[in-house]
């Protein structure tokens, strides 16, 4: 086991008030609250209005999570934010934040890793503190889905949220809390699985474009839940055993937030009781990026994590993408 180079000196995050129910989308789509339940678990998302941009809810979440740490937006070297439903595409969504914030001491910018860039970005965040490039940095994870999904897709529409979630991370104290282990795999060859297939430099924006609805995201359901059910727990493994523990070590895991079936998958890879896996899918649908922030801030808020626990954090993401870290609190 490694000696944590980084811990979470703080965490927030920011849920949009407007909730969007199972039977709204009832009134919507040919659907109903039982069939999105059986298949996701999820009984309502949050979607944020017009004011609510990225930048503006990952500005508000960061602050309590600075506060925490007894910090300040100066005191912050380095932003990584995490997202794949970017404000605008230029600049980075990361110097937006940044210059909301007011972090004027900050080198900003973004890592796309879909569902599982919060753990990207820990990841990077742990190698600046660890060459000394920064002390302090804001990992940010970042969603506003609901902009970006098909309204009229019952396969999809149903699934996504928006929100953020925020850790701060400083060197790690000495005294054995912190990231004692990291993991990140990629396999780029299932890609066109979940994706966007218009609105960048291939497939500009165009009344083609518009009138096929391909700027919205596109996912092939099965296919998806398989991979991400292996990668999962291959994600496990990896932190686990990088980390010298077992899953009867972990305290707590803490999935992203996609489908409960796959976070029960997960868990019994793990060998971990549900009682021990925090949930929220069911109150916020897939905020992706967001996702292990939200439900990470929300676990301490409620006493669920305390000081000395050990925190296994799990994602996979389109791309594909799949991360891990095993962290005592």
């Amino acid at each position: 086991m490694k000696r944590p180079i980084a811990h979470i000196a703080g965490t927030g995050r920011y849920a949009p008030a407007q909730v969007l129910t199972n039977q709204d989308w009832e009134a919507r789509l040919d659907t109903s609250d039982q069939w999105i339940r059986d298949r996701s678990g999820i009984a309502e998302r949050r979607v944020a209005d017009d004011r609510e941009t990225i930048a503006y809810m990952a500005s508000e979440a960061s602050k309590p999570a600075l506060a925490e740490a007894g910090l300040t937006p100066a005191d912050v070297d380095a932003i990584v934010l995490a997202t794949a439903s970017w404000d605008r595409l230029l600049p980075s969504q990361a110097c937006d934040v940044q210059a909301v914030l007011g972090a004027k001491n900050a080198a900003a910018f973004d890592v796309g890793a879909a569902c599982s860039g919060f753990l990207y970005a820990t990841n990077v965040a742990e190698g600046l503190i660890a060459t000394a490039q920064a002390e302090t940095v804001l990992v940010i994870g970042a969603e506003r889905l609901t902009r970006i999904m098909d309204w009229e897709d019952r396969s999809t529409a149903i699934l996504f949220g928006d929100g953020v979630g925020v850790a701060v991370l400083r060197p790690a104290p000495g005294d054995g809390r912190g990231i004692l282990s990291t993991y990140m795999k990629s396999d780029g060859t299932l890609g066109d699985l979940l994706y966007r297939p218009g609105g960048g430099t291939v497939a500009p924006p165009s009344e083609q474009l518009l009138a096929d609805r391909s700027q919205y995201i596109r996912m092939a359901g099965r296919e998806v839940f398989k991979s991400a059910v292996r990668s999962m727990a291959d994600a496990c493994d990896h932190a686990l055993q990088r980390a010298g523990l077992s899953g009867d070590d972990v305290d707590l895991l803490i999935p992203h937030q996609a489908n409960i079936r796959i976070i029960e998958a997960t868990a019994k890879h793990a060998s971990i009781p549900m009682s021990k896996v925090y949930v929220n899918v069911d109150r916020y649908g897939n905020t992706s990026a967001a996702s292990i922030p939200i439900a990470l801030d929300e676990g301490i808020r409620e006493g669920r994590i305390t000081a000395g626990m050990m925190i296994l954090l799990v994602a996979f993401g389109g791309g594909f993408t799949w991360a891990s870290a095993a962290v005592r609190w």
